[in-house]
């Protein structure tokens, strides 16, 4: 059945810092707000004129990022499950106004005690939390990557880097600075993703903002990327602003865009995947970037890249952001080998 466009709108929203509260009591308190604030910005949205069949809302939303607040610490103040306590009110309002909602928060299932993931999520209509994407490339916060061994020998391959099938077609997330990661996006394009929901929480930069366009075009996805209103999380004097919400079709090209950082739901826009589904079988040579990809030439490359050690974390979770400092120096020393990195010398 043909898949009729649909309405997409990125909820670009000012947040709060749970761990800047006094304590964790007070780090609930900020949640809650947080968690308060986004379902009267859905709500807005589904009242208007222009209602989405799904939202997007940006990483951090709802409890901000830990600023190198201990592991088991921030668990305590501010972590919760998916589904869970953050989730259901969410999971209400989509069944109510039958819409799709995604969006990003810290996860800490009790599966993997004194774990937390960065992890972002989608819930349908019905209200049911349909995909859950636990990030990779991480660099302050714990990932599944850190005890890759056990976390692959229980997760099925198709949720390391999961796709939903929907009625609104193919759908998967890629939080924050990890659009920076070309084989993310990949991995997912190759299960079918067609749509790419973007929660970030991100400073204006060049890379980053590029990033957002080569992710579609190469990958022949649309994207939709929420970003914070107002100050960003990585900003605590709230010196460094948000905003740049974008959606973008599966060419690169800008559907809707909002340069500043106030709040709102004016980044809006129509998603036509039966373009897309018609432009992807099209052959136009190197202007489609998957019909004559040849990706069996990559392989011997990435079976033999090793930088990054996987299982840092394998037997005992990390506890804080100092606990990462000997897997860096062991992929700066993989790099060097691999010439990458040159070696620094004695001057």
């Amino acid at each position: 059945m043909a898949i009729r466009p649909w309405r997409a709108t990125a909820i670009q929203m000012r947040s709060e810092r749970a761990t800047q509260a006094a304590d964790a009591a007070a780090a609930r308190a900020v949640i809650a707000g947080n968690l308060d604030r986004l379902i009267r910005l859905i709500e807005t949205a589904s009242a208007s004129s222009a209602k989405p069949d799904l939202v997007v809302f940006p990483e951090f939303a709802l409890q901000g990022p830990p600023l190198g607040r201990p592991v088991a610490e921030w668990i305590d103040w501010a972590c919760a499950t998916i589904p869970g306590p953050l989730t259901e009110p969410l999971q209400a309002l989509a069944r109510r106004q039958r819409i799709y909602i995604a969006g990003n928060l810290f996860e800490a299932p009790p599966e993997w005690p004194g774990r937390y993931f960065n992890s972002s999520f989608l819930i349908d209509r019905n209200g049911e939390v349909i995909l859950n994407y636990r990030r990779v490339n991480t660099a302050a916060f714990p990932s599944v990557h850190d005890f890759m061994t056990d976390y692959l020998a229980v997760t099925p391959s198709d949720q390391v880097f999961p796709v939903a099938d929907t009625e609104l077609g193919r759908l998967a997330l890629i939080p924050c600075g990890e659009i920076n990661v070309p084989e993310v996006a990949r991995c997912m394009m190759m299960q079918g993703a067609e749509v790419i929901l973007h929660p970030t929480n991100s400073k204006f930069t060049v890379g980053q903002e590029a990033a957002k366009v080569a992710r579609a075009a190469e990958n022949m996805c649309y994207l939709i990327s929420a970003n914070v209103a107002g100050p960003i999380g990585f900003s605590p004097d709230n010196s460094i602003l948000g905003g740049r919400s974008h959606i973008l079709d599966h060419f690169g090209d800008t559907v809707a865009f909002e340069e500043e950082a106030g709040e709102g739901v004016g980044v809006t826009g129509l998603i036509d995947i039966e373009r897309l589904r018609a432009d992807r079988r099209a052959d136009t040579g190197t202007h489609n970037p998957l019909l004559r990809a040849r990706f069996e030439m990559y392989r011997p490359f990435y079976g033999a890249a090793e930088f990054y050690p996987p299982d840092q974390f394998l037997t005992v979770p990390m506890a804080g952001e100092q606990d990462t400092r000997t897997a860096v120096e062991m992929a700066r020393a993989n790099l060097e080998r691999q010439r990458v990195l040159e070696p620094l010398t004695n001057a």
